[in-house]
């Protein structure tokens, strides 16, 4: 079946994000702009009635307000409280208030967990519906993470999917220089998952690769870039914290443009 999202979508969502975190003066930029097009994809291509999302990767939560935008669920009036004083659309996913958020996750390395139980309840409960978690690649620095694995195949959890967000850049460095997990995918098959590696800006690869039969939890490392689309961000840590300038959004901006009229293999 043909996509339902397209390239005009998943522009029109990249400028909406610069525009947001623009007007509150906030930076993960970088980290959100290498989630946004996992973001749109689960939720626009994957997700089915039922089904449950966790957002371990708590600081692209900016990504998440714009899918929900996309999709409807959160008004251009909500969009413009990001970050502010009482707000819904706090800098992570908050505890309460967003129906589409069910857990705070401002500490990384927690949204595997609670999504196995996740899973778990459901199966016992006799609930159908898929547990869907999106993680950062730096994330797996955290134990937690491991103990997760181990549960999640001893459960038999073939209602989970894990998407790593792979941008091979955290906090402090290269995920290499911090802490280097490569191949991570090995290591996971060596848990007893179910792998795929895809490009996480292919839009009908990330969709083929969860749509595939498995029996046990399945994982997909999608390779992505920080800063995606905006030259001056792209594979820059510094982008993890910075915020933009007014020169700096408008050439952001222009470059999204530009890239939305050049011919693509990708949807991304």
């Amino acid at each position: 079946m043909p996509n339902r999202l397209t390239r005009d979508d998943l522009t029109r969502a990249r400028l909406r994000l610069l525009q947001m975190h623009f007007e509150a003066g906030v930076g993960h930029i970088g980290g959100n702009l290498s989630a946004l097009d996992l973001l749109m994809t689960i939720h626009h291509e994957l997700m089915q009635e039922g089904d449950a999302f966790v957002l371990s990767k708590g600081h692209s939560a900016g990504a998440l307000y714009i899918t929900l935008w996309a999709l409807g669920r959160l008004a251009e009036d909500d969009l413009k409280t990001f970050h502010r004083d009482d707000t819904l659309l706090a800098a992570h996913p908050p505890p309460a208030g967003l129906a589409d958020v069910l857990f705070a996750t401002g500490s990384l390395g927690h949204g595997l967990p609670l999504s196995c139980g996740l899973a778990l309840s459901r199966r016992l409960r006799g609930e159908a519906g898929r547990v869907w978690c999106l993680m950062s690649d730096g994330e797996w620095n955290e134990g937690s993470n491991w103990e997760a694995l181990i549960f999640a195949r001893q459960q038999g959890l073939g209602n989970l999917t894990v998407i790593v967000d792979l941008n091979g850049l955290q906090g402090f460095g290269t995920t290499a220089e911090v802490a280097d997990l490569r191949p991570l995918a090995t290591k996971l098959r060596d848990f007893g998952w179910d792998v795929e590696e895809v490009d996480g800006h292919d839009v009908a690869a990330v969709v083929a690769a969860a749509r595939r039969d498995s029996a046990g939890p399945r994982a997909i490392l999608a390779s992505t870039t920080k800063g995606r689309g905006v030259s001056f961000m792209e594979g820059k840590v510094e982008w993890h914290y910075l915020p933009l300038t007014p020169e700096l959004y408008e050439q952001a901006v222009r470059e999204v443009r530009a890239a939305a009229d050049t011919p693509s293999a990708t949807a991304g």
